[in-house]
């Protein structure tokens, strides 16, 4: 669904930096890493995403696309149902591209997000990591004398926040009003009982709390909540506390007001008390528990009642003229929607519903109702549940359940509708038909999910004979870009599997052998080991181990792949060298002999040779001339 433009107010500083993250063929690129936001105000966490159109002749499919910030479980938390988003937080997510829309923004909110997209394809879930980082800020004056003691009214005042804001222009309030000056600080002489507030030019429904600028008490009036939801026809209590700097000036009078509620009041300068105001006769209540806090308390809301609520107050010597945002109050009927169709069948319909309203009250839940009995583990505004045509579906606010919303029914209210024989099989006819309420009336055209190009023009459109390549979410879109989708769950038989073993080529006798089988099936396929000419299955599942190969094992193995829509098989043929592995091994064991002796003969040489030398031969004279002499010596000792 695509968001409307964001309302006044909306501000967030981007450090821009695009990062692309993920696997090969996936990834997420986010549009910036850092966001620094004021609080209140309203924020975007864009990304895109890129995967492969096909795996294994297997079409991918994005079947979920989350933002979270934390996990459980090992699973991302989606921001959609975690209970501190509730109502703040809008997903827009087509043509490959999500954003991420987080309303009335709490300093809690300060994390880090990423985002998640799950395929049809196995492990097909990619996260963007690191994520972007946010950070939610309170603006505050940081106030500091100069010079104490010679000018103990002269002072410097800071506009400071949590995050680096790159605003390059500021607003300033003295007691209330605005003083015309833009800059980050300010240094100017005070009166001891003025006050002081800053706002991010822009921004100024979001200023710092009154901050007293040269003495620890001055005039200001702070409210204890920006903004309040409240469900119509119930009550609310809205509240302040007020202050003036001298303590023997009383106050004379105090009242509330709402300039845009007012029936009669014309001159901005002359606010009219609420209590007087004839459109909120009888349901009006003036409380001070205690000195200096103030509640107004309005009962029997009516959404007319929506407006923002102002006290005020007068001493002898002072006027609380303000011009500061007081406390937004906005009355809301609930209302549950239809915003996607996940599947649909004959008898059922698997639908997300939201409960909508115009606002979203402070850590409140929901509580959704079926058939009138309370759904007690659902209690954020979306529900996805299956729904017969009988069926009625209402909401409401946690603590508020006298205050439902109108009872749908689901089946019948759905924008879109899937008309088909029966189970959605390959090869069958099929009709999408798209009604989505506009006033006036709009055109439609249907989408597929990561294709930017239309179908074709119309709010019906129509499948001959669908395949399972057509599986996939659609969206069906108005002129003003309003869509809402639906996804198509085609059932297909297995296609032809592909098959695989492990060691490839030629199987060794007494080696270990894996086959491997897959086929692009849905639902899932079933898969059984056959070997050629034998009716008795080897194995079930995707693979099959022969742990030791043998002579036996030789010839052609099948795979069947089944699931309820048919099948389909595919066969291997394994070949195997009978004895080839102790040939193997005797050649290993000859070298290694080899090796040995080579080193061995060489001493044995080198000894003998060094022994000669030692008996005086030369080293390049004849054995013959050695024998000759020693037989000479032997002559020579006889005679004499």
């Amino acid at each position: 669904m695509r968001f409307k433009v964001a309302e006044a107010g909306f501000v967030v500083f981007l450090l821009s930096s695009s990062v692309v993250l993920g696997q090969i063929d996936h990834g997420v690129t986010y549009s910036s890493t850092q966001i620094c936001a004021v609080e209140g105000s309203t924020v975007e966490i864009s990304c895109s995403y890129t995967y492969p159109s096909r795996i294994n002749d297997n079409v991918t499919v994005v079947e979920k696309a989350v933002w979270f910030t934390k996990m459980e479980g090992g699973e991302p938390v989606n921001l959609m149902t975690d209970a501190e988003f509730s109502g703040r937080v809008q997903y827009h997510c087509d043509e490959n591209k999500c954003t991420l829309r987080i309303s009335d923004l709490r300093e809690r909110d300060s994390a880090e997000y990423k985002f998640r997209f799950t395929t049809n394809q196995p492990g097909g879930k990619y996260t963007g990591s690191p994520g972007v980082t946010l950070t939610v800020s309170v603006l505050h004056v940081e106030a500091k004398k100069t010079s104490p003691i010679l000018y103990p009214r002269w002072a410097e005042v800071k506009c400071q926040s949590r995050c680096r804001l790159s605003a390059r222009s500021y607003v300033w309030y003295k007691n209330g009003v605005n003083m015309n000056k833009d800059t980050d600080s300010i240094e100017q002489y005070f009166d001891y009982g003025d006050s002081v507030s800053c706002a991010v030019k822009g921004s100024e429904k979001f200023p710092s709390p009154p901050q007293c600028s040269v003495y620890r008490t001055c005039n200001k009036v702070t409210y204890t909540d920006r903004s309040i939801c409240a469900i119509e026809g119930s009550s609310v209590n809205i509240s302040c506390t007020y202050s003036h700097h001298d303590y023997y000036d009383d106050v004379v009078s105090k009242f509330w007001f709402s300039p845009d509620c007012s029936r009669q009041w014309m001159n901005r300068s002359q606010p009219e008390d609420l209590s007087k105001d004839s459109q909120y006769s009888g349901r009006v209540q003036v409380l001070e528990p205690e000195t200096g806090r103030s509640t107004l308390r309005i009962t029997n809301l009516t959404e007319s009642d929506s407006s923002e609520y102002h006290f005020k107050f007068k001493t002898r010597l002072f006027e609380w003229r303000s011009v500061l945002p007081g406390t937004t109050l906005t009355v809301t009927a609930l209302q549950v929607q239809v915003t996607r169709i996940i599947s649909v069948h004959q008898s059922q319909t698997e639908a997300e519903l939201k409960c909508l309203s115009s606002c979203s009250p402070v850590g409140r839940l929901y509580v959704w109702f079926k058939n009138q009995q309370r759904i007690r583990t659902q209690q954020t505004s979306t529900l996805t549940d299956n729904f017969s045509p009988g069926d009625t579906v209402s909401c409401a606010f946690s603590g508020h359940e006298d205050y439902r919303s109108p009872s749908i029914y689901p089946s019948k209210l759905s924008p879109v509708s899937v008309n088909s024989s029966g189970e959605i099989v390959e090869g069958s006819s099929v009709t999408v038909t798209c009604r989505i309420d506009a006033n006036p009336a709009a055109n439609y055209t249907w989408y597929k999910g990561n294709q930017p190009l239309p179908l074709g023009p119309g709010g019906i459109y129509h499948f001959t004979s669908i395949s399972s390549e057509d599986r996939g979410i659609y969206y069906c879109k108005s002129e003003d870009q309003h869509s809402v989708s639906v996804f198509i769950d085609v059932q297909y038989p297995p296609k032809l599997p592909s098959v695989s073993v492990s060691p490839s080529g030629e199987i060794v006798e007494g080696s270990s052998v894996t086959l491997t089988c897959s086929s692009d099936a849905n639902p899932a396929a079933n898969y059984t080991w056959y070997k050629e000419n034998e009716d008795s299955p080897k194995a079930s599942g995707q693979i099959f181990t022969i742990t030791e190969f043998k002579a036996e094992h030789r010839g052609s193995y099948y795979c069947d792949a089944q699931n309820r829509i048919g099948r389909h098989n595919s066969t291997l043929h394994l070949i195997v060298i009978v004895g080839k592995l102790p040939v193997i091994l005797n050649v290993i064991r000859l070298t290694l002999v080899v090796l040995v002796l080579i080193p061995l003969l060489l001493f044995i040489l080198g000894m003998r040779k060094k022994k000669l030398f030692s008996c005086g031969t030369e080293p390049n004279e004849p054995v013959e001339d050695i024998e000759m002499q020693q037989n000479l010596r032997h002559d020579s000792s006889n005679s004499k």
